[in-house]
């Protein structure tokens, strides 16, 4: 496994092997002394590094103890033996590598990888939701920060909120921050989307009801219908995969609609000539580095600019300082930590 090299030389010949093409040559000696260091560090300071399918290919592919979506990296966080966890991902994530692991020490790389649909909504705005519509269950995307989460009855992921609506068997969820994967839950659930008018009166039809939020991601709200539309028509054979951030006109248009980890399955499990990613264009990479006969096809002028914080260099430097360790006060995160169980649990 990669994670655990620590010869220089060893090093350089597996990416090489791996990321050529995608790490352009000339950094590929220097990331590889960082890269060895990294691990030997881990080893010293019994660490793993969690990392996010969005990061670079030069750190996912070299130094990540375990990669996958947000749900994966919350059960691999649940269950190690680990004295340090180093988080590649954005802040909320972090976050819930704390919650789940109080006495552990969890690291970020960068105090700078938030996110914009975590910083729409507040706790103030739930507990507000909470008195609007007393008794509806709460659910609420781990793409949200710890105080959200604690006044939550259920979080969940892109990959699993269908399933973790429908095992509440109730006709009304608050189901929040994004408005977008709201819209796509409700379509694939039978239930239709409202946003709350804390100024009206009036009583509201609840039968089957979403009450969401007016949240979005920054990346993936920028694709476009006509973004798939002018890639069909210049790659006719291409299958296309959203992500449910992704408004739902887009999911409609394209082929298939999953977290990153279910995207990631897609291509290996398929054998398509051409493929369209609407996510976060570093995936792509990663998906390539695993998938050589794979044709990934990506619109990189749209980016994170929250995961793109998160650097080879600066995991180094975070292992190598104890920095920025992350805490989340102890009220806060015994009830948010009831919101990730119930999830855990339910999934």
């Amino acid at each position: 496994m990669s994670a655990t090299i620590t010869d220089l030389k060893e090093m350089t010949a597996y990416m090489h092997e791996k990321l050529l093409g995608l790490v352009p040559e000339f950094e590929i000696a220097r990331k590889a002394e960082v890269a060895v260091e990294i691990n030997k560090l881990k080893k010293e300071k019994n660490a793993i590094i969690l990392g996010h399918n969005y990061m670079e290919p030069a750190l996912y592919h070299t130094v990540a103890d375990v990669t996958g979506d947000s749900l994966e990296l919350c059960r691999k966080a649940a269950s190690t033996d680990a004295d340090i966890l180093v988080f590649c991902g954005v802040e909320f994530m972090a976050e819930t590598a704390k919650i789940i692991n109080p006495s552990k020490k969890v690291l970020i790389p960068s105090t700078k990888a938030g996110c914009s649909l975590a910083s729409s909504i507040t706790a103030e705005d739930v507990r507000n939701l909470k008195k609007k519509y007393p008794g509806v269950p709460v659910v609420t995307y781990i793409n949200s920060y710890a105080d959200v989460k604690a006044e939550t009855d259920v979080c969940c992921t892109s990959g699993n909120a269908a399933k973790i609506v429908a095992a509440l068997n109730t006709d009304t969820v608050i189901f929040i921050p994004d408005e977008y994967l709201a819209q796509n839950v409700a379509r694939e659930t039978g239930k239709k989307v409202i946003f709350p008018d804390f100024k009206s009166k009036k009583d509201e039809s609840l039968d089957k009801v979403f009450v969401s939020w007016h949240g979005k991601c920054e990346v993936h709200e920028q694709f476009t219908v006509e973004d798939v539309s002018r890639i069909r028509a210049q790659f006719p054979d291409v299958v296309v995969l959203a992500h449910p951030e992704c408004s739902p006109e887009v999911t409609a248009a394209s082929d298939f609609t999953g977290s990153t980890s279910a995207m990631i399955n897609y291509v290996k499990k398929n054998k398509a000539p051409n493929y369209l990613l609407l996510t976060e264009c570093a995936m792509g990479d990663n998906i390539i580095a695993e998938n050589k006969d794979a044709n990934i096809l990506r619109l990189c002028s749209i980016r994170c600019p929250h995961m793109n914080q998160i650097t080879l260099e600066d995991t180094l430097a975070a292992l190598k300082e104890d920095k920025y360790e992350v805490q989340v006060p102890e009220e806060i995160r015994v009830r948010a930590k009831r919101s990730i169980d119930r999830m855990l649990e339910m999934s």
